[in-house]
């Protein structure tokens, strides 16, 4: 280790003597010995494969293994004694021996905690006795804490935090610290009162750790902090400048921004797997090939589908609402039938309905839905009867930001013998979707949509389903045989990918999903939650403002329009403020007219957007109203 990577303190000099004298004062081992109990701690953890790779050499000695890494949480279960706050400085979680804030970075490597991610800090416990036995302690090097976040990129853990800060309380979105509100989190029912987020802050972290750390249970952690600063670092393109301005995306309904683990991606298959697939014996045609399908079966467990052969690899929710109308459609649908749509929907999943009932001579048939923007269920239910043969719905309407009920329009339409497609791509990056709970037939989305290329998309079909469905598209890769006379076809879902598809977007889908699941989709759903809530009382007080779609269960839009000014104009009063948001009818005719408007300005949230995103947004419209001019940077 160089000098250069020593911890310094605020006069920049390295602390030595001083460090070990504080160490001791606080009843902790001095540097050497840290680092000699550091390397004890990995030799003797369980389960770590040497043969494993790749490795992370710590200039202790210490060799972290990505198995090791993924091992931490069960091993700090059983090595580590209960954390409390200190009652001086409650945002902070305190080492164990009572070392304070002052003092906090001469003990960096207890950042190493972040991994934990189930910790919720006690302001009001006492701070727990440090062991004297030194194997009850186990502190790994600072230096090799400062690799675990290169080690951990390429895993399925929580990421970890990269400074004091990073180990904060659970915050209201985007807020500081000292702005901390219990009482504004939980809830998913918008703008209800919320409820804290966990119930058993009382209990140790010994207790909470999960005993597996894979994506599945990282998915179901409700209590899991979310640090949206860090995630913001993840996106290279927030740190684009615009007009002068720091760029603010509050576009994510139209496309999401890209982690730099999916550009890294797509970078490493150009680089060292590109081939086309199935179709060789060489060894970049099974990197391909391996890579590929590896990518469908991460779309499976996202979905939670039965198989990887229910997943096929389209170029978006457009293409896969033609599939399944030209293929399904074309072979089930027949004179006098009906297909049941409601007003939400984006054109995507009208006007291919549209087409086959005009080809069919079948009707398709609109559930309306109330003044707040919600299916009326009743008026749904009333439109299915022995004729329905397919009903159509968005899981979240893309113009308004509506969250049907799924799994009753699902269980209405079956027990009328209809099939169901839910278009899922503007839920998809929001909340947990699970195709065994919804039951639907079909559910297609977008890849861009979710942090992935544009490009690639998906078709979840079930089984039995598919098995009944004809190509609707001839060539290669999709075909076993083929003569003069005949061709014999793959089976789903090869089947229904002719030709060559977007290999490396699917690839970058795969990795899209991988940063999902290291987040943890609970913790997604409820912090853009609260901030949609926090937006849309913002957005209310401002006179003249006429939000369009109040809908009780909502995600991520905010669609309104402004008194007096045409929503162009505010779209391009807002760029000027470096504030991408999109203006026009969204491909939602229908709906927007439904509400008297045949446009609006729509702000759209993500993951990795703010409570300062939200006030930038509102003090623009506040100075379009005024008419004050931004000023030039």
């Amino acid at each position: 280790m160089s000098t250069s990577d020593l911890p310094r303190d605020v006069s920049g000099s390295i602390p030595n003597a001083d460090m070990d004298r504080s160490l001791s004062e606080a009843g902790l081992p001095d540097v050497a010995t840290i680092a000699k109990m550091a390397n004890e701690f990995f030799r003797d953890a369980p389960a770590l494969d040497q043969s494993l790779a790749p490795a992370v050499s710590d200039p202790t000695g210490v060799i972290l293994k990505e198995e090791q890494l993924r091992s931490l949480p069960a091993t700090l279960a059983t090595a580590t004694a209960p954390i409390h706050a200190m009652p001086s400085t409650p945002s902070w979680p305190e080492i164990p021996g009572g070392v304070t804030a002052s003092n906090f970075s001469l003990v960096p490597s207890f950042s190493f905690l972040q991994e934990a991610r189930s910790l919720f800090v006690n302001p009001t416990a006492p701070a727990a006795p440090v062991p004297r036995d030194a194997t009850a302690l186990k502190i790994p090097s600072e230096a090799g804490v400062r690799e675990f976040p290169s080690a951990l990129s390429g895993t399925k853990t929580p990421p970890i935090a990269q400074s004091v800060e990073e180990l904060a309380w659970p915050q209201i979105p985007g807020a500081s610290l000292r702005d901390f509100d219990p009482a504004r989190l939980g809830s998913f029912n918008f703008l209800e009162e919320a409820k804290p987020l966990d119930t058993n802050q009382q209990q140790p972290l010994a207790s909470r750790v999960p005993s597996t750390w894979d994506a599945a249970t990282i998915s179901d952690l409700s209590s899991v902090p979310f640090d949206v600063n860090a995630i913001r670092r993840d996106f290279p393109i927030l740190q684009e400048k615009i007009n002068g301005r720091q760029l603010v995306w509050l576009d994510n309904a139209a496309t999401t921004h890209k982690p730099q683990s999916v550009i890294d991606r797509l970078s490493y298959f150009y680089a060292h797997e590109n081939s086309n697939i199935h179709r060789a014996a060489h060894t970049l045609a099974a990197r391909a090939t391996d890579a590929y399908e590896a990518a469908r079966e991460k779309v499976r467990r996202f979905l939670n589908a039965s198989s990887s052969r229910e997943i096929i690899f389209v170029r978006g929710a457009t293409e896969g609402i033609n599939l399944v109308a030209q293929s399904w459609g074309r072979r089930h649908i027949q004179k006098d039938d009906e297909i049941v749509i409601t007003w939400l929907e984006h054109h995507a999943n009208i006007v291919p309905w549209q087409m086959l009932c005009a080809e069919k001579g079948a009707k398709l048939r609109v559930a309306p839905v109330d003044s707040t923007g919600q299916v009326l269920l009743d008026e749904y239910e009333k439109l299915l009867n022995s004729h329905t043969k397919l009903v159509a719905f968005a899981h979240v309407s893309n113009a308004l930001g509506t969250i049907t009920p799924v799994d009753e329009m699902v269980a209405a339409a079956h027990r009328h013998g209809a099939k169901v497609l839910v278009d899922g791509a503007q839920a998809i990056s929001h909340m947990r979707v699970d195709m065994q709970e919804y039951d639907c037939d079909f559910y297609v989305f977008s890849g861009h949509k979710v942090f992935a290329p544009t490009g690639i998309g998906v078709v979840y079909g079930k089984a039995d389903v598919l098995d009944s469905m004809p190509p609707w598209q001839g060539g290669g890769n999709m075909i076993t045989d083929v003569t003069f006379e005949k061709s014999q076809y793959q089976t789903p879902p090869g089947r229904f990918e002719a030709g060559t598809g977007s290999i490396a977007d699917a690839v970058g889908l795969g990795a899209a999903i991988d940063y999902l699941d290291r987040i943890g989709m609970v913790n997604i759903a409820r912090y853009e939650h609260d901030l949609l809530v926090y937006a849309t009382e913002a957005m209310q007080r401002i006179p003249g403002l006429r939000l369009i779609g109040t809908a009780r269960e909502k995600a991520s839009v905010l669609s309104f329009v402004l008194e007096g000014y045409r929503t162009e104009d505010v779209g391009a009063a807002l760029s000027q403020e470096g504030i991408a948001v999109r203006s026009g009818h969204h491909c939602a005719q229908p709906i927007l007219r439904r509400f008297g408007v045949e446009s609006t300005v729509r702000p759209s949230l993500a993951l990795y957007n703010t409570c300062e995103d939200v006030d930038a947004l509102i003090n623009a419209i506040w100075n379009l109203k005024q008419g004050r001019r931004p000023a030039v940077l």
